[in-house]
């Protein structure tokens, strides 16, 4: 290599080019750290991930990503060489630019409703792992879904038998690029697979020259297929509420399964007989049980009219598994939460009986009030 002043050639002046352009992308990079340090100093710590959901967060995104990826590369790869376009299909099937990078870099994983969807599925996973393991009254006596799956209502037994099978899928950590679903509700499925197909479109468009009208018809039928094939009556919180449905218990009955269910660490059960008590969706229900604040599901269990003693176990056990609340500060509180009146416990829960959307658009609405005119509400 010379370092003297010689004329530059051809392959200098690309040099020189590749130089130029990292130098501006490594400048690019420390204006990204520098508002990213800004945001992570100055964040209050009440709303700070932790870094283990923090890691969880970015495994399950680049997870689910990959799969969908995965999926449309083979699929969209078989197309195009069925239609005699395997130059195409080996630029497809080697483009190395994994989905995931492309779109957190466009922004688009930074969806609101996609990141409350798997913030609460990878909370709900971490509050469930770190449940207290209860001794069963009987210890010859199955756990709850082993035995709930010989039911004598043939409903309550399938749906045992559905959410194991849904449980089980959702804990296996396929490596990353194996091809499969999502397993998100079917309007984020769809958001996700389109976003993918483009990502990858434009990954193949950089990496080479030529027409791609080729590619976009296969791209955009392997989204299709793969958007066709996606049930979302096999998800996990779906077939919760299928089975809590199915066993639709009295206040009696709902008490001994939660407690059993809590037990048994099947947190998402807790959720679902929670939910389908109080006529709320599984969502909502999830933010609530997992609110380290925890008032919310006070008046959830006294508008169910739970009893003490399961109100206590409930509480104790949320209070043991998450590091965010406090087993002293609950017990305080044991005699006020019972003191609630059942009835004003539910007409306090009353406005999440409203449709989601019209509840968002209210909260952004006023929200946009508040930014516009922050003394409205001081105004005669």
């Amino acid at each position: 290599m010379s370092i003297d002043g010689r004329d530059t050639d051809m392959g200098a002046t690309e040099g020189i080019a590749v130089l130029l352009a990292r130098a501006s992308a490594a400048e690019t990079r420390t204006t990204d750290r520098l508002y990213g340090a800004i945001d992570d100093v100055l964040m209050d710590d009440a709303v700070r991930l932790d870094d283990r959901t923090r890691l969880r967060m970015r495994a399950v995104l680049a997870q689910l990503a990959g799969g969908i990826e995965a999926a449309l590369r083979s699929h969209a790869t078989r197309l195009l060489i069925l239609r005699d376009e395997a130059d195409l299909a080996e630029r497809l099937r080697v483009t190395a630019a994994p989905v995931f990078a492309r779109l957190n870099a466009s922004g688009l994983l930074r969806d609101p409703a996609l990141i409350r969807e798997l913030l609460g599925r990878v909370r709900q996973d971490l509050m469930a792992d770190a449940l207290p393991i209860r001794a069963p009254d009987d210890p010859d006596q199955p756990s709850l879904l082993p035995r709930l799956l010989h039911h004598v209502n043939p409903a309550v037994g399938a749906a045992s038998r559905a959410l194991l099978a849904a449980d089980s899928q959702r804990r296996s950590h396929m490596p990353i690029g194996t091809p499969q679903s999502s397993d998100l509700p079917a309007d984020l499925h769809h958001h996700l697979v389109w976003w993918s197909a483009a990502a990858l479109r434009i990954a193949v468009a950089d990496a080479g020259d030529g027409a791609l009208w080729a590619l976009d018809r296969a791209l955009a039928e392997a989204a299709a297929h793969q958007i066709s094939a996606h049930v979302e009556e096999d998800r996990l919180e779906a077939v919760a509420m299928r089975l809590a449905g199915a066993l639709d218990p009295d206040a009696k009955a709902r008490a001994r399964l939660l407690v059993e269910a809590l037990s048994d660490r099947r947190l998402s059960l807790v959720i679902a007989l929670l939910a389908q008590g109080l006529g709320l969706d599984y969502a909502d229900m999830r933010e609530i049980v997992l609110d380290p604040e925890g008032e919310r599901l006070w008046l959830a269990l006294r508008a169910l009219d739970l009893d003490r003693a399961t109100v206590a176990r409930i509480g104790l056990a949320m209070a043991e598994a998450d590091p965010w609340r406090e087993v002293d500060g609950f017990a305080d509180a044991l005699d006020d939460i019972m003191a609630t009146d059942r009835i004003a416990a539910s007409k306090a829960l009353a406005p999440l009986l409203l449709h989601r959307e019209y509840r968002a658009a209210l909260s952004a609405i006023e929200r946009g009030v508040r930014r516009a005119w922050p003394s409205a509400g001081t105004r005669g």
